[in-house]
């Protein structure tokens, strides 16, 4: 047994310092060095066994079976995520069908930022409340890259989109798991979380808009993009303060997508803009119904895939004992259960398991199972020759082959930190700030998902930490626990994994220094604001904060 020692030196700070040794070193490879992402993703894995070892005194094989563990998770469910999504987007096109998907959003409106927003900000939000795990990026960064926007471009603003969503994404597990572990009952952190997000969700699209064209081009497209904010924020307010965390992204992402669609029946801005230089659209009347409904098959058929496969019902079929247990295929790793334990931040004689080991499922209860499925029923619907479809899936494992060992590394590099107690120690430092951890705390929370790519395993990480200071400032614990979550959602855009995954997308494959340049800036000032914003709720506007109800026993 080896129990993780948060403090080595002594001293929080200086113990924080070396444990950000490996953040630095990613960053620097990445901005100034300018090295491909899986370059940068072996040299901060490597250094980090060499933190952990060396200062954090952690066992040889126990660092290998972190970094088995993380690169594992980053192949599933992660890598089959992307795979799946990758395959059914190559399909459209090779059918022909993501030509009249193109015409079909033309129709709606041939205006590149009020396409980001439809597809980007709206869709991207629905797939992030459904399936998250990097799936809502790779999808609508790669539609935006066939509907005309440059590689870059597509993924940069796709990762500024994904923001909004992230808080509740998967179905709210972000928010259930890390309510779960505290004991709390979730529904009073769903409310704050929304309440925190409506200056962020609302400013977003307005951003986005800002970012291709501008202060003129929120001008002009000013009445679509207030649609499409204020029926975002107004739904996702409403489902997560009277209804709970699970369904805040899937509800206020269609209620936007509609309202806008509807609105731009009636209203278009007067100068189109476009990225391509395109001025020859295909009007609305040239598409029949049957033959957009044909074409958006493919996604249609995600969406109705997904909507069963988190369906408890459904779920229910393959449970332990059900008639469907036999699909269950795992690999189980039992060498290391209970070999770490982590001194409990509130009492240290108190120790807890971290669990190097895991079940890996290999079939259901996976969103990139549910991907696949409906790529193969888009093989049958769309009649697609059978050797045309085992080209585009063998052009996707190509394709993917470099993005699958950076996801790899970089999940192997969280679960090092997470294990070896460097995470805690960066949260602990913080939270030793008094009154200032108000400002401190959704910074926290976007290291933790810069570190591990999740605001789930963010939330995991920081939790108690987030509940023990609420209690020892005495402000309401639904604040920081919400917070930390709210940083997680601006660090989403900077995490080596969404980077990746986002360059993997749209075949930019070696570019992840760039994207991570271009997102970079955007990150830190929206986690300034976002600090800042929650300094303001803890001392100036408490009122805000709902009663934390402890969960039944």
């Amino acid at each position: 047994m080896w129990i993780q020692n948060y403090d080595p030196a002594g001293n929080i700070w200086l113990s924080a310092l070396v444990a950000a040794l490996p953040i630095i070193c990613f960053l620097l490879c990445l901005v100034v060095f300018k090295l491909k992402g899986y370059q940068a993703g072996f040299i901060t894995v490597v250094l980090a066994a060499a933190v952990a070892f060396f200062f954090y005194g952690m066992p040889v094989q126990l660092i290998g079976a972190s970094f088995v563990q993380g690169y594992t998770n980053g192949m599933w469910p992660i890598a089959w995520i992307i795979i799946a999504a990758i395959f059914l987007y190559k399909l459209s096109v090779k059918s022909g069908s993501f030509e009249v998907i193109k015409q079909s959003v033309i129709s709606i409106t041939p205006d590149h930022r009020i396409q980001v927003l439809l597809i980007g900000f709206c869709f991207g939000s629905f797939l992030e409340g459904a399936i998250g795990f990097g799936g809502p990026v790779a999808i609508t960064a790669a539609l935006l890259v066939g509907l005309g926007l440059k590689p870059m471009y597509a993924a940069g603003l796709c990762l500024i989109a994904n923001t909004a969503p992230v808080a509740f994404g998967a179905v709210g597990i972000p928010i259930t798991a890390m309510t779960d572990l505290v004991g709390v009952d979730a529904n009073s952190v769903s409310a704050m979380t929304g309440r925190l997000l409506v200056p962020l969700s609302f400013t977003v699209p307005f951003f986005i808009v800002f970012l291709m064209d501008g202060i003129k081009g929120v001008r002009e497209t000013f009445p679509a993009v207030l649609v499409t904010s204020t029926s975002f924020v107004v739904t996702q307010y409403f489902t997560s303060n009277h209804i709970g965390p699970q369904l805040p992204d899937i509800t206020s992402a269609v209620v936007a997508l509609v309202c806008t669609t509807l609105f731009l029946r009636a209203w278009q801005p007067k100068n189109i803009f476009r990225l391509d230089g395109e001025t020859n659209f295909t009007s609305e009347s040239s598409l029949d119904f049957k033959t957009v409904f044909r074409a958006w098959t493919p996604f249609l058929l995600l969406i109705v895939l997904i909507i069963i496969w988190t369906n408890p019902l459904f779920l229910s079929l393959f449970g332990k004992g059900s008639a469907l247990e036999f699909t269950q295929v795992t690999v189980q790793f039992n060498a290391t259960v209970g070999s770490i334990k982590s001194p409990d931040v509130l009492d240290s004689t108190i120790l807890h398991d971290v669990k190097v080991a895991q079940v890996v499922n290999l079939i259901a209860f996976q969103a990139g199972t549910a991907i696949f499925i409906a790529a193969l029923l888009t093989i049958a619907f769309l009649r697609i020759k059978t050797d045309d479809a085992m080209e585009c899936f063998w052009d996707t494992l190509k394709e993917m082959a470099i993005p699958i060992i950076t996801i790899g590394l970089v999940v192997a590099f969280a679960f090092i930190a997470k294990n070896s107690g460097m995470s805690t120690t960066l949260g602990l430092a913080f939270a030793s700030t008094g009154s200032a951890f108000a400002f401190f705390s959704p910074i926290i929370g976007w290291i933790g998902v810069f570190l591990t790519g999740s605001d789930t395993s963010s939330n995991l990480l920081f939790g108690i930490l987030q509940q023990a200071s609420a209690k020892t400032l005495g402000i309401g614990e639904a604040l920081f626990l919400a917070a930390n979550s709210l940083g997680g959602v601006v660090g989403k855009m900077i995490s080596p994994q969404s980077i990746a995954i986002a360059c993997a997308a749209v075949g930019l494959v070696g570019k992840e220094s760039e994207l991570f340049k271009f997102t970079l800036k955007y990150s830190v000032a929206f986690i300034l604001l976002v600090a800042t914003w929650v300094l303001c709720v803890a001392f100036f506007l408490p009122w805000m904060i709902p009663e934390s109800v402890p969960l039944a026993h």
